[in-house]
């Protein structure tokens, strides 16, 4: 490959359910049932994972993103790709999810401040970032619900 040869950049988008087959999120209850749909029940008590639900101008479901999956106390999750993937899906909003294994709801402080990070940066796209929910098996936390996201 000559040296100064530039690689092109492509975008792409397709989706595959039509419009009105889509999920739509009207509440944190409706964004708990769709990350249970897909989340491993089987790990949700052994691993944490996060995800993103990316949602249409209309909240209604366009995809789910798998960030991340670490460990039974943490998993790395970066903004950057986050906010990648919600501007490729063509996302006007975004929720995020995490399990926390222990089966504790409260959010940590470093849950806090992870979130707070995603919503500045989504404001700077024009993405809104509209719940965090902490997950698990039994139960959520919506961080919205709780005013913590502003």
């Amino acid at each position: 490959m000559n040296k100064n040869t530039i690689s092109e950049i492509k975008v792409t988008y397709t989706h595959p359910t039509h419009q009105d087959e889509r999920i739509t999120i009207r509440s944190s209850k409706d964004a708990n049932n769709a990350f249970s749909s897909v989340w491993d029940h089987d790990l949700i008590e052994l691993q944490e994972e996060f995800k993103v639900l990316l949602l249409n101008r209309a909240n209604q479901v366009l995809g789910i993103y798998h960030v991340s999956k670490g460990s039974i106390s943490g998993t790395v999750v970066d903004t950057r790709m986050i906010l990648a993937v919600a501007l490729k899906a063509n996302a006007c909003s975004i929720i995020l999810a995490h399990n926390h294994p222990s089966g504790n709801l409260r959010p940590s402080e470093a849950d806090k401040t992870l979130t707070k990070k995603i919503v500045e940066a989504g404001k700077l796209v024009d993405i809104n970032v509209l719940d965090h929910l902490i997950i698990t098996r039994e139960a959520y936390c919506s961080l919205a619900d709780e005013g913590m996201i502003s």
